[in-house]
């Protein structure tokens, strides 16, 4: 892990949304001068809240300065819930950043996670993801940016310690039953996290801590838990913590 990811440890989660707005910005701007569109997977939490809100934030910097026209929004995960349920990560999402910036409703691609048949949704989903991102069945799409968080089990999108999901590597999005959860999920697998440009783990919390630290720790097992298998074949791999998380880390 410490070879291949870059670390940043930042004072707050207010510095940390700030950090996270900044590689957001650059991301889609080197997209979008070289293919015309960012991609993006967004992930759900308060974490990420707290940077859609700074994105939309007409008197932060980022509004004007992302190309939003050009970006396409995805989801890693969901949960099965209606689009205007409280638990829903599209309704978040929506909230916070895309009912408040001009993107075009064409270019947001919500998981129909709400439908009866999870399973069927997954499949739809990921011929939204190959339809949008023009890549045929024989390659794997190749994602601008992937954000994801990590609970404190070590689980990202809703890929839990355990999970069939994990040993996915023909399907791009599967709708895993979650046993802690007593619930079902809709989530991208790893084959589409580890093909994206750039994953931006973002993680805060004193909850964290524990977990953090064993993530990082250079004589653990490698891949013990789901976060750590997240590995970009040739993209870039950024995990921005807050000092809370980080408190249990040794010094770099």
């Amino acid at each position: 892990m410490r070879d291949r990811a870059r670390l940043l440890v930042l004072d707050d989660v207010d510095a940390l949304a700030r950090e996270a707005a900044s590689e957001f910005r650059r991301l889609a701007a080197s997209a979008v001068a070289s293919r015309g569109r960012f991609a993006v997977a967004l992930a759900g939490g308060s974490t990420p809240r707290r940077l859609y809100a700074l994105l939309s934030d007409p008197s932060a910097p980022f509004q004007e300065e992302v190309p939003w026209n050009d970006v396409h929004f995805f989801w890693s995960d969901e949960r099965c819930v209606p689009p205007d349920d409280p638990r829903s990560n599209y309704r978040m999402a929506r909230e916070e950043m895309l009912d408040r910036v001009p993107v075009a409703p064409e270019n947001v691609h919500r998981i129909e996670a709400d439908r009866p048949d999870a399973a069927g949704a997954a499949a739809d989903y990921e011929r939204e993801l190959r339809r949008v991102l023009a890549v045929p069945e024989s390659e794997i799409p190749r994602l601008d940016l992937a954000l994801l968080g990590m609970g404190a089990d070590g689980h990202t999108a809703s890929l839990f310690p355990g999970s069939e999901a994990l040993e996915i590597r023909d399907r791009l999005v599967a709708a895993p039953w979650v046993e802690t959860l007593r619930a079902r999920r809709v989530t991208l697998t790893l084959p589409i996290f580890d093909r994206a440009a750039a994953v931006v783990f973002l993680v805060a919390g004193t909850d964290k801590a524990q977990t953090l630290r064993a993530v990082w720790d250079p004589s653990a097992p490698p891949g013990a838990f789901p976060c750590q298998r997240v590995r970009p074949i040739d993209g870039e791999l950024i995990w921005l913590v807050d000092r809370p998380a980080a408190s249990l880390l040794e010094p770099r």
